[in-house]
């Protein structure tokens, strides 16, 4: 007999306001685009939406393994950089530093990356055709040169 897995779906509708803004919507949430040719300040771009995704895939992840690990941390922030190649137009890497502010062991630290890297669904989709690299590190270590 196999064993059934449920898979799960997601679903985003996206409707163009004007030559300047669109909309996305999911559920009870609005995320404003910036769709526009001359780029808006107000609204992240495609990329940067990209790159938030990925953000908010190992925020997420952290989440749901800290209390597995009874992982303690006061705060945490991710940077990312992304570089856009031109032809064909595709994002060639990606690269972050995930910062936390924890009293945790650098062990127990690099055990949550790995986990980070390991089971995130935006992460692996990414990496499956774009370099990704990062590090993490306490918030009290001085930022790498």
């Amino acid at each position: 007999m196999s064993e059934k897995t449920t898979k799960m779906t997601f679903n985003v509708t996206a409707q163009r306001i004007d030559d300047q803004h669109s909309l996305a919507h999911c559920r009870d949430a609005t995320v404003t685009l910036n769709t526009s040719l001359s780029g808006q300040t107000v609204a992240f771009n495609p990329a940067e939406l990209l790159l938030a995704a990925l953000a908010a895939c190992m925020i997420k992840g952290i989440e749901r393994v800290t209390p597995m690990l009874k992982f303690e941390l006061r705060s945490l922030t991710i940077n990312l950089q992304g570089v856009r190649q031109d032809v064909p137009p595709r994002m060639e890497s990606i690269t972050y530093e995930i910062i936390v502010d924890t009293d945790e062991s650098a062990h127990r630290l690099d055990l949550l990356h790995q986990n980070v890297q390991k089971f995130g669904t935006v992460f692996n989709t990414l990496a499956a055709g774009t370099t990704i690299t990062g590090q993490i590190r306490h918030a009290t270590q001085p930022i790498p040169e």
